[in-house]
């Protein structure tokens, strides 16, 4: 007899396949466009980038040979991400497309990277907790702000992240081995911190024997080896010494603890603030989902000592342990489907109802939070603006300050000429008036022999007010546009002025 055909495949279980990663893919695409613009902490990789697709092997005309920062960091995730979006952006240069949507390609294409990862972490989640969970899983990452939107975000963390999210996976998998491998290429290749993560791990696969004390060692150690001579192969190369980034990361947080000269908190910052921001109804979730499901536990407990061991250090931000985050997610999922499941018996539908509640506190907190982040980079828009009030062919010198830079200008930026842009450091306001720049982009109100253009707000915090709705942005000028007075082209353009 012949074989029945098979069913085609429903558009549910297509949507089960990739629609969560579609919708969540949907919502940190939307956080980049809307937010295209980059911090300090960003810089380096979004510099490294965009000198890899634009100055390729001219390794002398590179952004961090003139400003490396405080310690230098690994260009392997950078060249990762210039790699594979060199062929967009090559038609973008054929097509004399601005800078600007190169930028945006390259931070689509990262965030495509981390949710790829965060994928893998999904389908282990069904596979091991049950499709509900899956769901859940999805639903509290989709509406929480911080996740999604960092996702894009070109830090070691975040290149770290995508890691982390593959050695979640493989450990629900069982592949105990390649879980210390991947943490182990996550901590000497990106963020050296990541060793507060893969020992808690490595432990608790100890003591559980699901890999021996001389296998580990045999596979770690050669994965060392081989990370740290590729590292610094590639890094000694752009850095032009001989060097291995993370190991000076180490180095200058953990044995001199200079990291604390960017500011500290308090010990428990994590757990009292940063945790109960960033993870929202999931925070309190996941506490329950360790009672209500022993399975997660051993799990849950050495992602958790990965939070306590981080917190002994001063200087705290959330993108430190923003690795913990998916995990626990995994956790809250479980309480929230057994909440679901019992949400018809007695007692069980309070907690229910409450729970929903709490899901859409955390979703219009989040939308708050996007408001404020869409307003905190006023550098990028004032540069923006500018290039907009000025369409003339004469050439243009523009001086960017250290604060313009850290709020979101980057190479990217940038225009081709007749603009020339200069970030010429340590410039009193009296010697401006000496120099020919032609605009001057700072925080600074007045400067002798200059005009203040315009100005651009940014955030700067949330007011509760007694009417809907209860918060309200509060912004105030940040970024300052100055024209030269000795130049008539710029005063007889229509500037809307400064406050």
């Amino acid at each position: 007899m012949p074989r029945p055909k098979p069913a085609p495949a429903s558009s549910g279980g297509w949507f089960a396949g990739w629609g969560w990663d579609l919708m969540l893919g949907s919502i940190a695409a939307f956080y980049a466009v809307m937010a295209p613009y980059n911090k300090v902490e960003e810089s380096f990789n979004v510099q490294a980038m965009h000198d890899i697709l634009y100055h390729t092997y001219h390794i002398e005309k590179y952004d961090h040979l003139e400003f490396p920062g405080v310690v230098p960091r690994t260009f392997i995730g950078a060249f990762v991400i210039s790699i594979l979006s060199s062929p967009a952006v090559f038609v973008m240069r054929l097509l004399h497309v601005p800078k600007f949507y190169c930028l945006l390609t390259v931070r689509l294409l990262l965030s495509c990277v981390t949710l790829m990862s965060l994928r893998l972490l999904r389908v282990q989640v069904k596979k091991k907790f049950g499709h509900q969970s899956e769901v859940f899983f999805v639903v509290l990452t989709a509406i929480q702000f911080h996740l999604l939107f960092y996702s894009s975000r070109p830090l070691p963390n975040i290149f770290a992240l995508a890691l982390v999210n593959l050695a979640y996976s493989l450990w629900f998998k069982g592949s105990t081995i390649c879980t210390l491998q991947t943490l182990i290429v996550a901590a000497v290749v990106f963020r050296c911190d990541m060793i507060l993560l893969l020992g808690p791990i490595g432990l608790a696969l100890l003591l559980s024997r699901s890999v021996s004390l001389l296998e580990a060692v045999k596979y770690c150690v050669s994965t060392a080896l081989i990370c740290i001579g590729f590292t610094m192969l590639i890094d000694s190369i752009m850095w032009r010494r001989i060097l291995w980034p993370e190991f000076e990361v180490l180095w200058f947080n953990s044995v001199l603890n200079r990291s604390s000269e960017w500011g500290t908190h308090s010990i428990h910052w994590y757990f009292t603030s940063a945790l109960p921001r960033s993870m929202l109804v999931a925070y309190p979730l996941c506490m329950v989902g360790a009672l209500l499901d022993r399975r997660i536990v051993p799990y849950m407990l050495p992602v958790f000592l990965f939070v306590v061991l981080y917190s002994k250090l001063p200087h705290k931000e959330l993108r430190f342990i923003i690795g913990s985050i998916p995990m626990f997610n995994v956790s809250a999922s479980l309480a929230a489907s057994r909440l679901y499941n019992n949400r018809k018996k007695a007692g069980w539908n309070l907690l229910y109802i409450l729970m929903l509640g709490a899901f859409l506190v955390s979703l219009g907190y989040s939308a708050v939070t996007f408001m404020a982040s869409y307003n905190n980079y006023p550098g990028g828009y004032a540069l923006k603006a500018l290039h907009e009030a000025d369409s003339s062919v004469k050439e243009k010198m523009v001086h960017i300050d250290a604060f313009t830079a850290m709020s979101g200008v980057s190479r990217f930026c940038e225009n081709e000429y007749p603009w020339r842009y200069s970030k010429e450091e340590e410039i009193s306001i009296e010697e401006f008036r000496e120099r020919n720049f032609t605009y001057l982009l700072n925080e600074h109100q007045s400067i002798s022999g200059y005009k203040c253009l315009f100005a651009v707000d940014g955030f700067s915090r949330v007011k509760l007010q007694p009417r809907i709705p209860p918060l309200s942005l509060v912004k105030v000028p940040k970024v300052f546009a100055h024209g030269n007075l000795r130049d008539p082209d710029i005063l007889s353009l229509n500037w809307p002025g400064c406050p």
